[in-house]
């Protein structure tokens, strides 16, 4: 395997590619539905739903630092944590929509990966002094830390039903 098969193979483990460690980013949403998604374990605490929105924006970031893009082609307004449900309440549609979004900043940046040369890991992606090697690996572990948060509010959720 070349460094580039072992980066691609540690973000899909991570997303959704059966693995070790339990639960991935994607099976931990599988079948969560809008309600449970826009549920808060607290009033201030964030729920699966903006988890699911932060993961894909973080995504996009690492993707758009691999590449040297500019900022601004997210499709939401905002950055990093975007409030969910709207004012009209959980929407099963908005969810969706949401979770379809992960899926692609998923796929669109798993393609930027596939291009990088293993030369190039050690050099700082665009926009700072990391590492791209460490961006790569870095978004592997926000998925797993995300994936994790995800299964316990399902836990709580379920518990307070």
């Amino acid at each position: 395997m070349t460094p580039i098969d072992v980066l691609l193979r540690s973000i899909d483990e991570a997303f959704e590619r059966k693995s070790w460690h339990g639960a991935n980013l994607r099976g931990s949403i599988r079948g969560v539905t809008a309600l449970e998604a826009a549920w808060r374990a607290q009033p201030q605490r964030k729920n699966i739903h903006e988890m699911v929105l932060h993961c894909a924006y973080w995504k996009y970031t690492v993707r758009r630092r691999l590449c040297g893009e500019k900022r601004g082609s997210f499709p939401l307004k905002g950055s990093n944590w975007f409030p969910r449900p709207s004012a009209e309440g959980p929407s099963d549609a908005q969810w969706s929509a949401d979770c379809k979004l992960l899926l692609a900043t998923h796929r669109s940046l798993r393609a930027a990966i596939a291009e990088i040369k293993p030369n190039q890991l050690l050099r700082p992606a665009a926009g700072g002094s990391t590492q791209m090697i460490q961006l790569i690996m870095g978004i592997a572990a926000h998925d797993l830390y995300h994936a994790g948060q995800i299964q316990t509010i399902k836990r709580l959720f379920a518990d307070s039903n």
